[in-house]
């Protein structure tokens, strides 16, 4: 995790599965210096609620994690159940993840494999002071409604909004 009282020290976090589909988790990550985040997860092939997005699921999956960690400068290293189990079908899918958004490395079948590639865990700072420089270019003030709706027509705190 984020050692606050050693800046030398490298800052890892991690999620698991749902959290890698959504922007939030890797930002709340990114605003404390995060240089890896680790997530684990075990997405099925077939979706029940949405099956037409079975043959995009690890597509989805990888999208998501690409596009945080190039917003916020970091490495991801996705570890993914595979193949068969217990009836349910897993995309498999590992992966690592460049802040630069480019897959490094990725597991490529259902079956038994690793995924290893060498983190230059200073790559970060490249995307951490120019583009992705936050205190230069984040105006959180803008952004109000993301804390203030849980979705559409909800507030956060669940009630109904106008």
């Amino acid at each position: 995790m984020i050692d606050r009282d050693n800046p030398s020290c490298p800052r890892y976090q991690w999620a698991i599965c749902n959290d890698s589909l959504w922007a939030e988790t890797f930002r709340v990550m990114g605003l404390q210096g995060v240089e890896m985040v680790l997530i684990g997860y075990n997405t099925p092939v077939h979706n029940a609620p949405a099956p037409e997005h079975d043959d995009l699921s690890l597509f989805h999956n990888q999208l998501s994690m690409q596009a945080s960690v190039y917003q916020n400068g970091t490495w991801v290293v996705g570890v993914a159940k595979a193949g068969m189990e217990e009836g349910v079908d897993s995309i498999g899918g590992s992966c690592i993840i460049a802040p630069s958004g480019e897959v490094v490395a990725r597991c490529l079948t259902k079956g038994d494999e690793m995924a290893i590639a060498r983190c230059d865990l200073d790559f970060c700072a490249i995307y951490k002071r120019t583009t992705f420089n936050f205190d230069l270019h984040r105006q959180p003030q803008a952004y109000g409604l993301i804390t203030q709706r849980k979705g559409e027509t909800l507030a956060a705190d669940g009630t109904q909004t106008s």
